[in-house]
This record gives C-alpha cells, sequence and structure tokens, in this order.
C-alpha cells in the first residue's frame, strides 16, 4: 500500500515539476541556470522516497569556474540524489530519445539541455566537439554521465572518452560527482530508506593531458571515483 500511495504522489508531483518548469523555462528561454533549478526542484522530492540525503561540496564551491561535471549513475533514482548536485549555468548532454518522455522531453529541451545521438557516432563526436566551443563561447558548464548508461548495481562502469575529450579541448578542469551506492537499497514499501551522501570533489587539472592520453585521464577519474564511492559506502554501513 506504502509502495503505490509513494508511486501516486511521485508520479503527481513529477508531471507538476515538469508542467511548471516547462512553463517557467520557457519565460526564461535559454537561461543556462534553467537546468540547475530544475534539477533541485527534483532533488527536493527524495524525502517521498523514505531517504535522507547529505550534500558535501568543496570549500571552493562558489569559486568554480566553467567545467565538465562527471557523475556515477545508478538507476532512476539518480533524479532525487545526484541531481541536486547541479551548479547554477551547467547544462547536460543526454541521449537524443530522451525528448520522447512524456512531460520530462520537452523540459530536458527547453531548459537547454543538449542531445546527444548515440546512433550516429559521426554525430555524436561533433556534439563532443560543439562542448569546448559552448563552454567558452557561453561561459557555460556541462554535466555528463561518462558511463553512458545506468550501471544498474554493477559497480562503476567503465568510461567513455568523449567528456574528457571536450575537458582537454576547452581548456577547463574535470570536477567528479559521486553518489553512494542507492542500488538494492530501496524499498518503496518501507517507510524508512536510509541515508543517500552525494559528493562533490575537488577539481582535476586536464592540462597536463592531450588526446593522445585521453584514456589515462578518463582511467583516473573513474578508479578516483570508485574508491570514493567505496569509501562513502563504508561509512554509511558504519552509521547504521
Amino acid at each position: 500500500m506504502l509502495k503505490l500511495l509513494r508511486i501516486f504522489i511521485v508520479t503527481i508531483c513529477c508531471i507538476l515539476i515538469c508542467v511548471l518548469g516547462t512553463v517557467y523555462s520557457f519565460i526564461r528561454f535559454k537561461n543556462p541556470s534553467n537546468v540547475g533549478i530544475m534539477a533541485r526542484w527534483f532533488g527536493r522530492l527524495h524525502p517521498l522516497f523514505g531517504l535522507k540525503v547529505e550534500y558535501r561540496f568543496p570549500n571552493s564551491i562558489n569559486k568554480l569556474s566553467p567545467a565538465i561535471y562527471i557523475g556515477n549513475h545508478q538507476n532512476n533514482y539518480d533524479m532525487v540524489t545526484i541531481s541536486y548536485m547541479v551548479r547554477p549555468r551547467t547544462v547536460s548532454v543526454g541521449k537524443k530519445s530522451l525528448i520522447w518522455v512524456p512531460f520530462f522531453g520537452i523540459l530536458y529541451w527547453i531548459t537547454g539541455n543538449i542531445f546527444l545521438d548515440r546512433e550516429n557516432r559521426t554525430k555524436a563526436h561533433s556534439t563532443m566537439a560543439q562542448l569546448a566551443h559552448r563552454i567558452n563561447e557561453d561561459n557555460l558548464s556541462i554535466w555528463m554521465f561518462p558511463e553512458g548508461t545506468r550501471s544498474r548495481g554493477r559497480g562503476l562502469l567503465p568510461f567513455k572518452t568523449g567528456a574528457f575529450h571536450a575537458a582537454i579541448s576547452a581548456g577547463v578542469p574535470i570536477i567528479p560527482v559521486v553518489c553512494s551506492t542507492t542500488h538494492n537499497k530501496i524499498n518503496l514499501n518501507r517507510w524508512n530508506n536510509g541515508i543517500v551522501i552525494c559528493e562533490m570533489l575537488d577539481p582535476i587539472d586536464v592540462s597536463g593531458y592531450s588526446k593522445d592520453n585521453v584514456r589515462d585521464l578518463a582511467t583516473y577519474c573513474h578508479d578516483l571515483m570508485e574508491k570514493r564511492i567505496a569509501e562513502l559506502d563504508m561509512e554509511i554501513a558504519k552509521r547504521n
């Protein structure tokens, strides 16, 4: 019964956010902070899932310049956990098929996010090349999930290199954002589903990397994030 009630309430809330967010973003058309505002609206829904989410930011959070943020992509609960970490003047890169998701697709488009056609490799490479231009021309940051798909309990999947090529081309740092494991930890029939920790790590300078060793950068970031996720999981386990 609790699960059905939660699904109903969350569905209504998500539709309202999408509709009101679309109107809000239309009024502020192409404002680069729309994405972050909508992400925080969704992030505030976490109590409906019985979750307590802790957000951790570096001390330099208010001094961060344009960057490429990379996060671990676990499941649909990312919408109410790690999404809250999206900063102002940050847009995300998502698969082209998102435009067809009822209510959400139009919101995703009108807030200024960037669509990626994964089935067309030439277009996908072109999109990555354009990111550097947008970062510098529009003073934007970009949010990406370098795994390319939800991990669904398989741990942190190998990273694709698109985000790292874009960071090197634009000359901006990579900022990893990690969320503790939520796979198989949330039971919608359970009132209290515990703690989730989302943490933004310090910026990683990419000036020592080039397209020739971009895979080394991707591997370094992957290992750093994997280690930190394990540490957060251990911290939560000790607190329970």
